[in-house]
């Protein structure tokens, strides 16, 4: 808004002073990443909110990603304990659909359901499984008995551990409450995420 001319030269040296600082500081995270050297810890809270799936793993999802690997034992059907496991998959899985990556094919590793809810677990993944079929995405879908650990990972390199895996969320207080569909505004249960470059990782 200034009319002086030697204060707006002033201004718009510093400004270019400053988006060049920036530039650099980006080169320099990127070059990190790059060389493997790159390791971000992000500590939920509990019952922090805006730490929806695009929140986490936007960053990482970029045009190149076509595969995903999920390794989590705990995607079963309401019967457990954490209930909404298996939608919360769905929802990881709708995050993919929607971009800016071109997923093909997701693989999930899990364990099998005990009893009765075995059954309704297959019959919940084999929907999701279906339904990705529209969207020209295969979801391959294997169980060990084994599994312990949560890992997501990204054929661009990409690794992010979560402590609690995708079910991270706490159960809404209702179906009409806030924060049932928006996954921004539903209260966390206290984790850790670390992300790791394939890079950064030895292999044992």
């Amino acid at each position: 808004a200034t009319k002086d001319e030697a204060k707006k030269h002033h201004y718009r040296q510093k400004i270019s002073e400053y988006m060049t600082r920036a530039e650099n500081i980006k080169k320099h995270i990127e070059k990190e990443k790059q060389d493997g050297k790159y390791h971000k810890q992000i500590r939920i809270e509990d019952n922090a909110t805006g730490f929806g799936y695009e929140k986490l793993f936007q960053e990482y999802l970029t045009e190149i990603v076509s595969e995903v690997w999920v390794d989590d034992p705990y995607i079963r059907h309401v019967h457990q304990a954490s209930r909404y496991s298996l939608y919360n998959f769905l929802r990881f899985c709708e995050m993919l659909i929607k971009g800016p990556c071109k997923v093909k094919t997701i693989h999930l590793l899990t364990s099998c359901d005990e009893g009765s809810g075995r059954s309704q677990q297959i019959s919940g993944l084999e929907e999701i499984q279906q339904s990705l079929k529209n969207y020209g995405v295969t979801l391959n879908i294997a169980f060990s008995s084994s599994i312990h650990d949560r890992e997501i990972r990204f054929n661009n390199g990409w690794m992010i551990k979560i402590g609690r895996g995708l079910d991270y969320f706490k159960k809404p207080q209702g179906r009409f409450s806030i924060g049932y569909c928006d996954f921004d505004l539903r209260p966390c249960h206290e984790t850790t995420v670390d992300v790791f470059h394939t890079k950064h990782t030895k292999k044992m």
